[in-house]
């Protein structure tokens, strides 16, 4: 795909991964609207390279439709679509205060599986009006799971859930949207800096780095970039799920 002159949404674009791929993806001169729940830093994002932002929830239909209707009036037919929105959580499935929270796992779900099959299946159903290129190709979706999707660690029952289901949708909705030009790919990212990662001790950091094979530090935002946006250029690439973890494979704990 030429990216430039292209529309591209990014959700939890307004920090971390998001962020990056939404900067990366205006360096090669691509229209990008940023969808999330932080406004105040959604906002100075979208100032910084260009862009729209609007306020998302993504497990809401409703809320997804509306944010689409105002990405495409500000930036035209989105051709590409990166999900980076959702959260991480950490709980045993029997813990020292019991069973695990019923609605802390739903909430997981819900928000990294179902929150990123609800943007698929609506970005989507607007990339087939797209004109096709020379591949009959109309679009490219991008998703987010994690090492954890294979690797899941002891508490990490509801986040492993989560990521496995995006990495296990990943084939299927590749198929599903063929007939229509539109690729779908995901990454699965290993240990990134991040804000979150950020508010650790540094000791912390320095811990988890070490896990890492090589090379033996944390994963850069603009690595995961880079790799999303050869994604959309590489036109080949479709129905696969790419590790991005400097060969590390997480141990229990």
């Amino acid at each position: 795909m030429k990216l430039t002159g292209k529309s591209a949404i990014v959700t939890g674009g307004a920090s971390g991964l998001g962020a990056a791929t939404a900067e990366a993806l205006h360096a090669e001169g691509v229209k990008v609207a940023l969808w999330d729940m932080n406004e105040e830093k959604g906002e100075a994002q979208a100032k910084k390279i260009g862009g729209v932002f609007v306020k998302t929830d993504v497990t809401s239909e409703e809320n997804v439709a509306a944010a689409l209707a105002k990405s495409i009036a500000a930036n035209g037919s989105p051709s590409i679509l990166i999900n980076c929105a959702g959260i991480a959580t950490g709980e045993k499935t029997v813990g020292k205060n019991g069973p695990h929270r019923l609605d802390g796992f739903k909430r997981t779900i819900e928000i990294n599986l179902i929150g990123t099959f609800n943007c698929i299946r609506l970005v989507a159903a607007e990339m087939e009006k797209n004109v096709p290129d020379t591949d009959g190709g109309r679009g490219v979706i991008v998703n987010t799971a994690s090492v954890a999707a294979f690797d899941g660690q002891i508490g990490q029952a509801a986040y492993a859930a989560s990521k496995a289901g995006v990495a296990g949708m990943t084939l299927p909705i590749a198929r599903d949207l063929m007939s229509i030009g539109v690729r779908v790919n995901t990454i699965a990212p290993g240990i990134f800096w991040t804000p979150m990662m950020a508010g650790m001790d540094q000791k912390i950091q320095d811990a988890l780095a070490a896990m890492v094979p090589f090379p033996k530090r944390l994963g850069k935002p603009e690595e995961y970039a880079s790799m999303a946006v050869e994604i959309c250029r590489n036109g080949y690439m479709n129905g696969e799920t790419i590790r991005l973890d400097g060969a590390i494979r997480m141990q229990p704990r």
